[in-house]
């Protein structure tokens, strides 16, 4: 079973993220049993028939670089989690998403890095409001997995606003002029 961090601490997992086949039909897909991550685009097709699997806390959507996350702002409350693809490294797209959901959208359920999830992208993951992330298996030991907890810790009070807290200007007391 693959190992996660969920909210500061290691975690293993039972969600698996269905991909598509290159021309596979979204709407034909078997979505199997068990705890599933589907494409957006397989939400979109089966979402009648994937509803009750929803609700019951069992399936959740993941959304690409290029896609709308205001398509699943009706389905807050249905899905168990929302998950963000990170395809390569240079794809910086998912931050916007994170970020779009959590403050404009007001998404409050797990949000969820998956794909090229790196180490040492964990803490920037985190400002932008993931509460979840899900490495490739095999790609980091456990060892590796608990260093990469502490380095959550390196930055004390970062100065740039985000999700998890306003700009450092704001939050300083500063006294009276003299």
């Amino acid at each position: 079973m693959a190992e996660i961090i969920r909210n500061g601490a290691i975690h293993a997992d039972d969600w698996e993220v269905l991909r598509l086949e290159e021309g596979q039909d979204p709407a034909a897909v078997d979505v199997p049993a068990g705890r599933r991550i589907v494409p957006l685009a397989v939400w979109r097709a089966q979402r009648e028939a994937l509803a009750a699997r929803a609700e019951a806390g069992v399936l959740g959507v993941w959304l690409a670089g290029d896609e709308d996350p205001a398509e699943l702002a009706g389905d807050f409350t249905r899905l168990a989690l929302i998950a963000v693809d990170f395809p390569k490294f240079a794809d910086g797209r998912g931050y916007s998403i994170a970020t779009l959901l959590r403050s404009r959208l007001g998404y409050g359920g797990e949000l969820r890095a998956i794909g090229n999830v790196l180490r040492d992208q964990f803490f920037f993951y985190a400002r932008c409001g993931f509460d979840v992330f899900q490495p490739p298996s095999g790609r980091y030991s456990a060892e590796q997995l608990r260093a990469a907890l502490a380095s959550l810790r390196d930055f004390s009070e970062p100065y740039q606003g985000a999700v998890d807290r306003e700009p450092l200007f704001r939050r300083a007391q500063r006294g009276a002029p003299a």
